[in-house]
């Protein structure tokens, strides 16, 4: 059984089990998170799909931890102007692991 959640302005396909990094959510490591904003649960040949919500449907996670991804480099460059400018980024992200899908 899969599922399509929308959380932090994205949308994730997530199964039972598996384990992704999303946008930072406030709750601390090892308590239990859930999505309400269900999109679509599919299982084998049989898809639900919301219009655009699933009514009573939710993904159920549990947080496993939180932290900052690998640093990207931002450069902006005018040729000829004598301008350059360099910039890092790094984005926080919680790491959470599917218990539960329920339709």
């Amino acid at each position: 059984m899969y599922a399509v959640i929308k959380t932090g302005g994205k949308q994730y396909r997530v199964a039972s089990g598996e384990t992704l990094k999303i946008e930072t959510l406030v709750a601390d490591v090892g308590s239990t998170v859930s999505f309400d904003e269900v999109l679509l649960v599919g299982e084998g040949e049989s898809v639900k799909v919301g219009a655009p919500l699933l009514a009573g449907g939710s993904v159920k996670a549990e947080v496993l931890a939180h932290g900052r991804g690998d640093k990207i480099r931002i450069v902006k460059h005018r040729r000829r102007k004598h301008y350059h400018k360099e910039m890092g980024h790094r984005q926080n992200f919680t790491q959470v692991k599917i218990t539960e899908i329920v339709a």
